[in-house]
């Protein structure tokens, strides 16, 4: 009887949502192409959370304060490609609601939000692919432009000349 009264006990006392998803923050997996991009992570406030390199995988809080959704800013740069930002938000975890049947009151109004338990960060996961920036081009002096072949403007294929390497 006395297990009974326990377990009962610390079901109605417990939060769905930090049970289910854990309280201590949300495992984000951020990955880029081309990898060793820089990235930078800020919150609703523009604090830097995060600076580092991808591909990463971080803990970030679901919660900015009692209630309060938190947000980011992903931010993917390389030199050569162009900058890529991703916003992160909070929703409503759908492990908050069974509260109602498992958690109580105390898992729903004071438990799962001082966790941020009661949000979930999405997307999930972020995987950027970040597009070339305009070609580079090198010219000498004689006026040599150097520059991919994928780059090269159609209109300009007339023009160009193929360099061998011996």
């Amino acid at each position: 009887m006395r297990t009974i009264t326990l377990v009962g006990a610390a079901l109605l006392l417990s939060a769905c949502a930090t049970i289910f998803s854990g309280g201590g923050g949300q495992s984000m997996s951020i990955t880029s192409v081309p990898d060793a991009s820089t990235l930078t992570v800020t919150d609703h406030s523009g604090v830097n959370v995060h600076a580092g390199t991808t591909p990463a995988t971080l803990k970030l809080r679901r919660g900015a304060g009692y209630f309060k959704p938190e947000t980011y800013t992903v931010t993917i740069a390389k030199p050569g490609y162009k900058t890529r930002t991703v916003a992160l938000r909070s929703t409503i975890n759908g492990w908050y609601f069974g509260n109602i049947l498992i958690g109580g009151l105390i898992g729903m109004v004071v438990v799962d939000p001082l966790t941020g338990a009661m949000f979930r960060l999405t997307p999930r996961e972020v995987s950027a692919r970040l597009d070339a920036d305009a070609p580079v081009l090198t010219t000498n002096q004689e006026g040599l432009t150097i520059m991919l072949a994928q780059d090269v403007p159609a209109a300009m294929w007339s023009d160009v000349q193929r360099i061998d390497q011996q």
